[in-house]
């Protein structure tokens, strides 16, 4: 199987050469029409505005490009009807969780441990000793 890439660049080559030659059967083999129908095309010119002989090279080479990437093992299809395959993961995905949410360990369980209680150097910090003026 082809990479998707190459399947690609290949349909695109073959779509403009295409293009060109259906420019050239458009323009009966005079070069100033040629010339006028290649200038009158740009990045905003709406399909109808194309001669039909492009209009029809470029329909065909739309079956033709469905054709070429079903052919090379591509699924092509509407979004909905085409689901992609993904491979198993060896690890479940766990689920992720948003700002907001229990945290899913749950409560804690027994004694606090770690620092804490009334010893000295426990209490609040900051401001004046208790007792002294």
């Amino acid at each position: 199987m082809k990479a998707a890439a190459d399947v690609v660049r290949s349909i695109l080559f073959s779509a403009v050469i295409e293009a060109i030659e259906a420019l050239r059967t458009a323009s009966r083999g005079l070069p100033n029409t040629m010339l006028r129908d290649l200038q009158s095309i740009h990045r905003n010119t709406a399909f109808e505005d194309l001669p039909k002989e492009v209009q029809d090279s470029i329909a065909a080479g739309v079956r033709s490009a469905f054709n070429e990437l079903s052919k090379e093992g591509y699924a092509v299809g509407p979004r909905a009807a085409v689901q992609p395959s993904r491979p198993m993961d060896r690890v479940p995905e766990r689920p992720r969780h948003g700002p907001g949410h229990p945290d899913r360990r749950g409560p804690p369980r027994g004694p606090r441990r770690g620092p804490g209680g009334n010893g000295p150097g426990k209490g609040p910090r900051g401001g004046r000793p208790p007792g002294k003026p």
